[in-house]
């Protein structure tokens, strides 16, 4: 029997704030609350299936690090709690729970924080054509999914719909200046460090992740989600070994079955078998396990 999946909510007196490939948000005047649907996008395509449990994966992972990491860079997060939700949202509790949380509104940066320890990806194509990555030269003779001599931070434009495309550092400094720039460079490379070396010790290779910053009164915080299955590129590290591409915990195992289709990777994406829907929903759920040590 199929597992039921949430694809879209209505909640009709409420302001939908923006629909995401992902994420409804809604507007709750100075806050936002976040759900995470069972959606699942691959090359900027929403696909037509749903991944059961992945919105309450991703909302329980991201709901993980803002905690663990809020001692580098402040962040959005308020709550998850049902309970400590406004009168209403009630009505909802049983859509809600588990799969969403509320936020504080901020300005979020045109920009995507990319950071790479890994090449692998766009990053091991670019390498193979020029030698380097987003236009940072690398060594020579470097393998696929090899560990990089050191982490790189590989910005790109946050595209509402469509691809995102990557940018250079100083092309960031001119849409927001040096400050600003260095300070969402290094918060990426360390809140990447940080959680990689914590993830290194439960079995977890992150190879790559992405984040957002907003600005909430001119200072600098950490939004939308973070070190998710949908953000980031998750190894597991008894299997690793470079020189080829690798199993994952994220949603790379459907890519990587996409290809295998005659699709021109174009909208309307296909339907998904339902095998690859299971292993899809166990990966999110082992990435999270691993992680946490908790069961969803």
């Amino acid at each position: 029997m199929k597992e039921e999946v949430l694809l879209q909510t209505e909640f009709k007196d409420l302001k939908l704030f923006r629909r995401g490939k992902v994420r409804d948000v809604y507007d709750l005047e100075d806050k936002l609350l976040i759900v995470s649907t069972d959606r699942i996008s691959c090359f900027d395509v929403i696909l037509p299936s749903g991944i059961p449990h992945k919105g309450q994966v991703l909302t329980a992972i991201s709901v993980f690090w803002f905690d663990f990491l809020k001692e580098i860079v402040p962040n959005h997060f308020e709550t998850s709690e049902i309970g400590d939700y406004p009168g209403c949202l009630k009505k909802y509790a049983d859509m809600l729970k588990g799969r969403s949380m509320i936020v504080k509104k901020s300005s979020p940066l045109p920009v995507e924080c990319i950071v790479r320890g890994y090449l692998s990806g766009s990053g091991w194509k670019d390498y193979l054509k020029t030698g380097s990555v987003c236009g940072i030269k690398l060594t020579e003779g470097l393998r696929q999914s090899e560990k990089l001599p050191e982490i790189i931070f590989t910005p790109s434009t946050k595209a509402e719909s469509g691809h995102d495309i990557n940018i250079t550092e100083s092309a960031v400094e001119q849409k927001l200046g040096k400050e600003i720039t260095d300070k969402i460079r290094k918060a990426s490379i360390e809140i990447y460090q940080k959680a990689s070396e914590y993830a290194d010790k439960h079995g977890i290779i992150i190879a790559d992740t992405k984040f957002e910053f907003g600005l909430q009164d001119n200072k600098i915080i950490l939004i939308d989600e973070v070190l998710t299955p949908d953000s980031s590129r998750f190894w597991p590290k008894d299997s690793y070994g470079p020189g080829s591409a690798q199993p994952s915990f994220d949603k790379q195992f459907v890519r990587d079955y996409l290809e295998t289709l005659d699709w021109d990777k174009t909208p309307p994406g296909p339907e998904l078998p339902e095998d690859i829907i299971k292993k899809t929903t166990q990966k999110y759920k082992e990435a999270f396990n691993k992680l946490t040590g908790k069961a969803i």
